[in-house]
């Protein structure tokens, strides 16, 4: 992979996001990231078997998550995806790009809730 400035990741897309979030808690083949993302969004984000794949190979060239070697006793044609120290740097800098974008939405009184 050719070097870039980790900011030129930025913004990442939502579907990427949610792959990065899913595999800060562990390491997960992609039926695993696809239930991850369903069970935390309940349908706000359609994510179809095709969307995830495009979405994991695009990750991986990027550098942002890894593919592990099959293990011993597994279906060898099952891939499982490990998130790299870039990609937690990404997500941590997403993060903070969309708490930057909440606050300003907050002071503007946009976010249910917010009383002046």
């Amino acid at each position: 992979m050719p070097f870039r400035r980790s900011d030129s990741l930025l913004p990442l897309t939502p579907i990427a996001f949610e792959i990065l979030l899913a595999l800060a808690e562990e390491d997960r083949h992609g039926y695993a990231i696809l239930q991850a993302v369903e069970a935390r969004l309940r349908g706000k984000l359609p994510l179809r078997t095709g969307t995830l794949y495009r979405a994991l190979a695009r990750l991986v060239e990027d550098g942002l998550i890894e593919e592990l070697d099959a293990q011993a006793g597994t279906d060898s044609r099952r891939r499982v995806y490990r998130i790299s120290k870039q990609g937690r740097m990404i997500a941590r800098a997403e993060t903070e790009r969309l708490a930057d974008q909440v606050a300003a939405a907050r002071s503007r009184k946009l976010v249910p809730g917010v009383r002046s």
